[in-house]
């Protein structure tokens, strides 16, 4: 398994803890991992931080009880 394998999963996971209080916070803590994640693997860090933030706000409304 490669570094940039390596590093891609440990984000990932790191993302699982992402959701926040609020609607920003929210926002602010997918669009860092998403932009982590697109850095990882040379990707755009703005398309990645988008995905990122829409993603974990999606989640974080979806499932609330989740998000602590």
């Amino acid at each position: 398994m490669s570094i940039k394998s390596l590093g891609l999963i440990a984000v990932l996971c790191t993302g699982l803890a992402a959701c926040g209080d609020t609607l920003g916070e929210q926002a602010l803590g997918g669009a860092a991992i998403g932009a982590g994640a697109a850095a990882i693997t040379s990707g755009s860090l703005a398309q990645g931080a988008a995905i990122g933030a829409a993603g974990n706000v999606a989640y974080c409304q979806l499932y609330p009880g989740r998000c602590n």
